[in-house]
């Protein structure tokens, strides 16, 4: 998503297949030499991590629990304020409870770079949508990228294409220019639905034999 917004592959992608050529509104930005704060530190987030390190970003972090490899390969852990304050790229990566819940709001938007990118993968209640659109028709978040939604339950999996969607949040946010929004179809590929089965099974026999689980959200 991040690749997407940064070189607006899709808008170039849509513009050639009609034997449009021009470069007019496709200009973007280098990745290498911008601080991306990525919150949330587990198996996605360590990785999103040394992507961006790859990408020579300078990488920092917010979780509980600091990763020591990642700290030895140059990420640098700090507060959520501080995080979101000095990136200009912020990537979500986190589970949704209480304590969270809108993270992604009109007062910690407002500590973020003017221009700030925003990526969210991960749980669509951690931004408060509407601040968002704020932000977006101010300038303050220059893109967003999201594969989650809060309401998305009455959307996402489904062809609504043939109906009037009577959601005028995420009507507004699919008309702005620099927003991708996906169908929570991160998860998606061969490998990772492959897995999902044969943990699931594995989960399954276990209980049959009265074990408890290794990953009990796989059951959830």
């Amino acid at each position: 998503m991040l690749l997407t917004l940064n070189r607006k592959t899709h808008k170039a992608y849509n513009r050639v297949r009609e034997q449009d050529f021009l470069l007019n509104g496709l200009m973007g930005f280098n990745l290498y030499g911008k601080t991306v704060g990525v919150i949330g530190i587990g198996k996605i987030g360590s990785a999103f991590c040394r992507v961006m390190l790859g990408f020579g970003c300078k990488v920092m972090a917010y979780d509980l629990y600091p990763n020591k490899e990642l700290e030895s390969l140059g990420v640098v852990y700090a507060a959520l304020e501080d995080v979101l304050a000095s990136s200009d790229i912020i990537s979500l990566h986190c589970p949704l409870n209480e304590d969270i819940h809108y993270m992604i709001n009109e007062k910690t938007i407002a500590t973020m770079k003017t221009g700030v990118t925003l990526i969210n993968t991960s749980r669509g209640g951690l931004i408060n949508t509407a601040d968002m659109i704020e932000a977006l028709k101010s300038k303050q978040v220059a893109y967003l990228g999201i594969d989650v939604y809060e309401q998305e339950e009455k959307l996402f999996f489904r062809d609504l294409s043939g109906s009037i969607i009577d959601d005028d949040v995420i009507q507004r946010l699919v008309s702005f220019p620099n927003v991708l929004v996906t169908a929570h179809q991160a998860f998606f590929t061969q490998e990772a639905l492959s897995e999902i089965a044969q943990i699931t099974l594995k989960s399954i026999d276990g209980l049959t034999r009265g074990q408890t689980p290794e990953n009990n959200s796989v059951l959830v």
